[in-house]
C-alpha cells in the first residue's frame, strides 16, 4: 500500500516537473520567436539612416547581401521571418530607407509593401538629350541606352507629333519626384503630363498671339537661353529681337545655333568659316527657326519668349565690358561698331576660338 502511494506521488511529481519544463520550454521558444520578429536586427555603425536599392531582377539572396552590407545582424532570423511573411516570393524593387535598429518585422513589412522613398530629380542647364539622359539615369534604375531608345522610338515620336530634332521640348527643367525603379515608358508618360500641365491656358493664349507653336516657342526659348545664360532680365529683350527678325523674314544669325551645329561646345568665338557648315541648325545659312531646340529651355526662357519686350532692335552683340549684357542696334552700321569693340576685346584677351 505504501509502495503504491510512493509511486503515485512520484508520478505526480514527474508530471508536474514535465509540465513545468514544457511550459518553460514554451516560454523560451516564444521569447525566441519574439526576439526573431521584434528585436532590432539592423544596427547601423554611424546610426544614420541608409538606403538600399533593390533591382527589378534581384533575388532574395541579393536582398540579404545588400542588407548585410549595411549590417544585418542575424541573417537566419531574417530568413525565418521573411519565409513566414511570404516575402521571398514577393520581392519588390525600389529605393528603401532603412532605419537604425529596425526589427525583422518592420524590415519585412517595409520591403514587402513596396513603400519606397521617391527620388528627387532636378535637371537644368542641360544642352543635349544625351546630357539629359546621363543626368536622369545616374539616379534611377533604368540605364541610359534604354531611355535613349525609348525617347527616339519611332512610335513614341509619331504618337506625340514629335521628331528626332524637337523631342527635347517635352522635358521642362524642374525638380520632379520619381520612384527609383520607374520604367522608361512611365518616365516618358510622366514627362508628357508635366509638359501638358506646363502649357496652361495663359501660355497657350500667348503662344497663339505670337503665332508660334509650343515647339517653336521652346526652340526660340532655347536660343534666347544660350544667348543669355547669366542676366535673365535681358531675355525678354533678346526674345523680342529674334521675333522682329522672324517677322522681317531675316536669318536669325545666332552664334549658339552655329555652335550647336558644329557640336563643339568649347567654342567662345565664331569665325566666318564656321558659318558655312551645312546643318539645319545653322541660322547664318538658313532662314527661320531651326528644327528643334539647341538646349532644354527653362520655364524662365520660355516665358521670356511669351512675354517678350517690344522694340525695334534687330541686331545685338555682347558688351565689351564683359558684364554679361548686350549692345542692341536697329541698323547694321551701328551693329558693326558694337561688334568691332567686342572683337577687339576678344583679341586683346587672346580669345581666338
Amino acid at each position: 500500500m505504501k509502495k503504491k502511494k510512493n509511486r503515485s506521488s512520484f508520478l505526480r511529481k514527474f508530471i508536474l516537473v514535465s509540465f513545468l519544463i514544457s511550459c518553460l520550454a514554451g516560454v523560451l521558444l516564444c521569447l525566441q520567436f519574439y526576439k526573431n520578429i521584434f528585436n532590432p536586427n539592423i544596427v547601423l555603425s554611424d546610426k544614420n539612416n541608409k538606403f538600399i536599392y533593390i533591382k527589378s531582377d534581384d533575388s532574395f539572396n541579393d536582398v540579404i547581401n545588400k542588407l548585410s552590407e549595411i549590417n544585418l545582424i542575424n541573417i537566419n532570423s531574417f530568413k525565418w521571418v521573411a519565409e513566414k511573411k511570404k516575402y521571398i516570393q514577393n520581392i519588390k524593387s525600389g529605393k528603401y530607407l532603412i532605419n537604425n535598429e529596425m526589427s525583422n518585422n518592420d524590415l519585412i513589412n517595409l520591403l514587402r509593401s513596396g513603400n519606397q522613398t521617391p527620388v528627387k530629380l532636378t535637371f537644368n542647364n542641360t544642352r543635349t538629350i544625351n546630357d539629359f539622359v546621363s543626368k536622369i539615369t545616374s539616379s534611377l534604375e533604368i540605364d541610359s541606352l534604354s531611355l535613349l531608345n525609348a525617347i527616339y522610338n519611332k512610335n513614341f515620336l509619331e504618337n506625340n507629333n514629335l521628331t528626332y530634332d524637337n523631342v527635347a521640348c517635352i522635358f521642362i527643367p524642374n525638380t520632379y519626384e520619381f520612384y527609383w525603379d520607374v520604367s522608361c515608358e512611365d518616365f516618358l508618360n510622366r514627362m508628357l503630363k508635366e509638359y501638358d500641365k506646363f502649357w496652361n491656358s495663359e501660355r497657350v493664349k500667348k503662344s497663339k498671339s505670337i503665332k508660334l507653336t509650343f515647339i517653336e516657342v521652346s526652340t526660340l526659348a532655347s536660343i534666347v537661353q544660350m544667348e543669355q545664360n547669366i542676366k535673365y532680365d535681358e531675355r525678354p529683350m533678346i526674345a523680342g529681337l529674334y521675333l522682329n527678325r522672324l517677322k522681317k523674314n531675316m536669318k536669325l544669325e545666332s552664334d549658339p545655333t552655329l555652335i550647336f551645329a558644329l557640336k563643339d561646345f568649347t567654342l567662345k568665338r565664331v569665325l566666318n568659316k564656321d558659318k558655312k557648315v551645312i546643318s539645319p541648325f545653322n541660322t547664318y545659312k538658313y532662314k527661320g527657326l531651326p528644327p528643334g531646340p539647341i538646349c532644354l529651355p527653362s520655364s524662365n526662357s520660355i516665358d521670356a519668349v511669351l512675354n517678350f519686350e517690344k522694340h525695334n532692335y534687330i541686331f545685338m552683340c555682347a558688351k565689351e565690358d564683359l558684364s554679361g549684357y548686350h549692345n542692341f542696334a536697329t541698323t547694321y552700321k551701328k551693329h558693326l561698331k558694337n561688334a568691332r569693340r567686342y572683337q577687339k576685346m576678344l583679341s586683346k584677351k587672346k580669345i581666338f576660338r
